[in-house]
């Protein structure tokens, strides 16, 4: 990073923006891309270029669009939102199928279709290449407009063996979070067709999202692509492994028992105590779990995350149960 050849990304002259951009752009097969300073900024654009004033969006009732955006669908996009109740995240092309609006002037058009891969309140969940296609197919035949939200993308892919380019195919717009499994510190990029690209960068401006000398950040992105993705695995494995020591701890019980990449969901209502009040002791002996609602907890395994780090985690909050029982 300290070394990375910069110039001013405004004008799209920093060189280690353009590369990273040209890097996603062929990673996802798409015709260009756009760097941006967060996701939810990829997600906000997405949705604006994509819908009208009025438009409406269909998701996954738990889509980080509709959890965990401050409402900025309906604030930027101006637009509706019909959310489906998948399993895991994930809805069928038959219930998409059944939420399309008929298209009378009384109904806001269905627009677009956002899809959540992995998705993040569904546990870590990966959307099947087959129900990806089969929801891409409904879509597109009704001529609706699919984003994929790829903020964990990569753990897909290395858990799937399913090439980044081949789920995007099945989408018009996707964008890849460079601050989670891959490790950087800010950043994820948004990929699409040149035309969509062009009208996103206005977007970026009117966010405040515009940078200079951004190749510094850039050059952490082309690092994590080229070091940090086969590495997702051991994420995964210690998952996995949180997963078997929380199983053993009474009291806790898993909500994603099968826990397909590197998150970990789990219930603590019959411990005695709240989640949130878990947390908060945890936090106080240096493990941080966040609290999700009431009873549950979410633990994600990354690339600051060892396997010793797991087992004291597991070892301070078997301390605090076992304390109140």
């Amino acid at each position: 990073m300290a070394d990375a050849e910069v110039g001013d990304e405004q004008q799209r002259r920093d060189p280690s923006v353009n590369r990273l951009c040209e890097e996603i752009a062929e990673l996802l097969g798409k015709e260009a891309a756009v760097f941006l300073p967060s996701g939810t900024m990829c997600n906000q654009i997405a949705m604006a270029v994509h819908c009208e004033a009025g438009d409406e969006i269909i998701a996954d009732e738990t889509a980080h669009v509709i959890t965990s955006e401050a409402g900025g669908l309906a604030v930027f996009a101006g637009a509706m939102v019909r959310p489906l109740r998948g399993t895991n995240g994930i809805f069928t092309a038959d219930q998409l199928e059944e939420a399309i609006r008929t298209g009378s002037f009384h109904e806001c058009p269905t627009r677009l279709v956002v899809v959540e891969q992995t998705s993040n309140r569904g546990g870590g969940s990966i959307w099947p290449l087959s129900t990806l296609q089969e929801v891409s197919d409904v879509a597109r035949d009704k001529g609706i407009s699919v984003h994929m939200d790829g903020a964990r993308l990569m753990n897909a892919v290395v858990a799937s063996g399913v090439a980044a380019k081949t789920y995007a195919s099945l989408v018009d717009t996707a964008w890849l979070d460079l601050s989670k499994g891959l490790g950087c510190p800010v950043g994820g990029v948004l990929a699409g067709e040149a035309a969509f690209i062009e009208k996103a960068w206005r977007w970026k401006h009117r966010f405040g999202g515009a940078m200079r000398q951004a190749g510094i950040l850039a050059a952490a992105g082309s690092w994590a692509l080229a070091h940090h993705i086969d590495r997702l695995a051991e994420d995964h494995d210690n998952a996995r492994f949180l997963a078997d020591r929380l199983r053993s701890i009474e009291g806790i019980s898993l909500i994603n028992e099968a826990v397909e990449s590197n998150l970990v969901f789990f219930d603590v209502g019959n411990t005695g105590q709240s989640a949130k009040a878990l947390s908060q002791a945890m936090a106080e002996r240096g493990v941080r779990i966040g609290a999700s609602d009431h009873r549950r907890m979410r633990a994600v395994t990354h690339v600051d995350i060892e396997r010793q780090d797991i087992v004291v985690a597991c070892d301070v909050l078997k301390e605090l149960v076992t304390k109140v029982g």
